[in-house]
This record gives structure tokens, sequence and C-alpha cells, in this order.
């Protein structure tokens, strides 16, 4: 057992290793994103004689982790006759493989690689769908050894990731978290780019005008406790917190990795930014951990 192996906290030095493998346009990069999204170690279109020295010590050259993922396919050299090969002579003892292989129909490829306008590998001068033959028949022993076949004919990418989620989180429910930003701006500085959710707080009162204010912000005590004596601004927290509560689940469902909500007010320095701090303490009650970004706060 290599000295990376050994420093593995509770692990036996045996990698979990996914191959993943199948036909051209069926989501394999999609599949490798999301694979490095459960903090496995991914490598993208390696070629088999780097494959060979890399399962002669996984845990070793992927840094040691013990979570790795590989995509390979037609695009190496000698693709069909070796990897069987490669796979056969996995130490099980050392690694646990899984081979999951990806396909999809003849008619959905081939509307991929028009609307990508990409040739397939093995039909560089020909019509796609002859490639898509040829390759189906490369690939039907791999197919037939893989312990997973997922047809990605009718998915989505939210799908696809639902399904990686599903079989190959480590704990059930595992799943990148969705990263929520609450962004105070003032309009005359434009809308932050990137924004989802849009909330324009200024018909609430502007302390901008109220004496000894104008040169505080959001954040300070003062302007916070002449908000708190505006009606509108307690009853608007609490419905926008609501609002939220119901949305941030729903956008996760989805597989957001990131929701931006932006909270504006005339200049950005006093109503957003009082605005944007509350809401963060109100969801983090509720369990959704947030960011906050005062973009014009010094302007």
């Amino acid at each position: 057992m290599s000295e990376v192996e050994k420093a593995l906290p509770g692990n036996l030095g045996r990698a979990r290793l996914v191959i993943i493998t199948g036909l051209s346009g069926s989501g394999k990069s999609v599949v490798a994103k999301c694979f490095e999204d459960l903090s496995y170690y991914t490598v993208d279109n390696l070629p088999l004689p780097l494959l060979r020295q890399f399962l002669d010590n996984p845990l070793e050259l992927a840094g040691g982790t013990d979570r790795i993922a590989v995509v390979t396919d037609v695009r190496a050299p000698g693709f069909a006759e070796e990897l069987p090969r490669l796979f056969a002579e996995i130490d099980r003892e050392r690694i646990e493989p899984r081979l999951l292989f990806l396909e999809a129909s003849d008619e959905v490829l081939v509307r991929r690689f028009s609307e990508t306008r990409r040739p397939h590998p093995l039909a560089a001068d020909q019509p796609v769908i002859e490639g898509i033959r040829r390759e189906r028949e490369l690939l039907a022993e791999m197919r037939g050894r893989a312990d997973m076949v997922f047809d990605t004919s009718g998915w989505s990418i939210h799908e696809i990731r639902s399904q990686i989620y599903r079989e190959f989180a480590s704990n059930p429910g595992e799943e990148p978290g969705m990263v929520v930003s609450l962004v105070s701006f003032g309009f005359k500085h434009g809308i932050p780019y990137g924004t989802d959710l849009l909330f324009d707080v200024r018909f609430l009162p502007n302390p901008h005008f109220v004496p000894g204010l104008r040169e505080q912000t959001g954040q300070d005590e003062g302007v916070q406790a002449y908000l708190d004596r505006q009606p509108d601004f307690g009853e608007l927290v609490g419905r926008l917190a609501d609002l939220l509560a119901y949305l941030l689940p729903r956008y996760r469902r989805e597989n957001r990795s990131y929701l931006s909500v932006a909270i504006g007010c005339t200049g950005g320095r006093h109503r957003s930014v009082a605005m944007a701090e509350r809401l963060k303490a109100a969801l983090e009650e509720q369990g959704w951990p947030a960011r906050v970004i005062h973009r014009d706060i010094s302007r």
C-alpha cells in the first residue's frame, strides 16, 4: 500500500472508480461535470496508455482522493479492443470499479450532432448516422459489461444530473449545495449582471434625506433603527423571506448551483443594504446559508 493510501483516513486503499463510456453525443461531458460536482477526481478523454498507468496507482495519481471518475470513448485509438482488456485486468482488491454506459436513440443523436454542427468521430466524411451505427457495433461488448446503462434520449441536463446524484452520491440526498447571493445595489448604477430575482425597495422612506443618516449605510444601527420604525420595512422583510423560503427549494430541485437575488434602492447604500442584511438572517434561520454582496455601498 502506498503512503498516500495509508494516509487516507478510514480508507483501506480501495479506490472507487467509475469508468464512463458510451455513444458520442449521449452526454458524457455533462456526466463528467456532475461527478466533479460530487467531488470525484474526474478525467475526461484519457488516452488508453495513460488509463493503464492510472489504474496501476489511482490513489496516488488522483492526489489521494478515493473517488475517481474517468471518461473514455472511441476518440482513443484502439478503444474497442483495449478497453475490455483494461477493465478485466483491474485489481478488484485495490479498486472497486463501476462501468457506466451512456446511449441515446439514433434520432436524438443525429439531432444533437446537427445542433452542434460537429462531425461524428467515426464519420468525418460520411453521414452522421453511419458513424452512430459503426460506434454501436464497436461498443456492443462494453455495453454488455456495463453495471449501469443510461439512455439519455429524453433527459434534460437537469435530469441527467439528478440521476447521477441519486446513483453515485456517497450518502443519500448528497448533492452540491446551491449558492444563494443577496446583492444590494443602486438603480442609478445599473442592475447587477446575472440577476435571477430582483426586488425594488425604493418605495420605502429614504434615510438619505434624514439628518445624520446620509453618511451612514444600511449596516449602521442608526439606519436600521430608522427603517425598523417604518411599518412597511418589517412587513416587507417577512413577505420576501416567505417568498424565498418557497422558491429556493424549487430552484434547488432544478439543480441550480447559483441563485442571485438583487435588492435595489436609489443609491445602493441604505434601504437595499439593510434589506439584504435582514434577509440573510431570515434565510439562515430557515437553513439556507446566503452570502451578502453590497455592490454600491461605498459609492
